[in-house]
């Protein structure tokens, strides 16, 4: 994507002018990589004139290397939210972060009703680290290579060390649905609680949404809702949705957004964003 692709080229043929899509089971095959079909779609899309922006779960350290592979240089909305991002500038525009205080109140609650949980905290920052509880998360070898590094912690003190983005919540035995359902009804008034995917519940700063995030990143380009497609899989998606003017669930989202969506496309491995956008060009650029 070019510095023009940020804002469009020019007024849009097409119904959007802003393509927002979620990353992790949307944007992304499960290898991790984006198709030649769907980046061809999306450049098309871009040269009739609408806009993308990458809206993820995903704090900012987990997510720029995957933007800077697809040479993606707009903004992009990540941490649930919390954080807008300038990839070309590689620079925080934004960022909310969750009171350690609350935090740490609610998951006492939490504990106090469900028994001890696995907790891992996503830091702040370009650099946030993620601090995981090693009982209940995976941590990476020392030779991995990957980007997305997760650091075992030694004392539980060490999550409320630094700023943070979100808490991860894991349990023993309750499911991930079970476990979002279960949190709501605890401490739902003081955090906020989503499941954005397989072993990813989330407590997020009261309020916080994708919808959110991505109101504030569209506005500096000059667009709103009405002017937006929304792609994704997972609950976390569902204020996205609401937001936009027209909703679009892949295939193998979660039974709530099928439920919630305007249409349904095929899965992340299939092209499911490409066969719409193609449609959409064909029809209206």
């Amino acid at each position: 994507m070019n510095a023009a692709g940020i804002a469009g080229r020019g007024s849009s043929g097409l119904p959007y002018r802003l393509i927002a899509t979620d990353l992790d089971g949307t944007l992304l095959r499960s290898d991790g990589t984006v198709s030649p079909r769907t980046r061809k779609a999306l450049a098309a899309a871009r040269e009739a004139g609408a806009a993308h922006i990458v809206v993820t779960g995903r704090g900012v350290s987990w997510t720029r290397h995957v933007l800077d592979d697809l040479g993606y240089d707009g903004l992009a909305v990540c941490g649930q939210g919390g954080q807008v991002y300038h990839a070309g500038e590689h620079r925080l525009l934004t960022s909310v972060t969750l009171d350690r205080a609350v935090a740490r109140r609610a998951v006492e609650t939490l504990e106090a009703e469900l028994g001890r949980l696995w907790i891992a905290a996503g830091r702040d920052g370009l650099e946030g680290d993620v601090v995981v509880d090693p009982a209940g998360f995976h941590v990476p070898a020392p030779d991995d290579t990957s980007p997305m590094k997760a650091i075992a912690f030694r004392d539980r003190a060490e999550l409320w060390a630094e700023p943070l983005l979100k808490l991860y919540l894991r349990h023993p035995s309750l499911s991930d649905d079970e476990l979002t359902a279960a949190a709501a009804g605890l401490v739902n008034g003081s955090v906020g609680i989503v499941m954005a995917g397989p072993g990813t519940v989330e407590l997020l700063p009261l309020g916080l949404t994708k919808a959110t995030g991505l109101s504030v990143a569209a506005r500096r380009l000059g667009m709103r809702g009405a002017d937006a497609i929304a792609f994704g899989d997972m609950p976390n998606d569902l204020p996205m949705f609401a937001w936009a003017a027209h909703s679009v669930a892949m295939g193998n989202a979660h039974q709530e957004v099928l439920a919630a969506a305007d249409e349904t496309t095929a899965d992340h491995n299939s092209d499911g964003i490409a066969v719409v956008l193609e449609r959409l060009v064909t029809r209206f650029a």
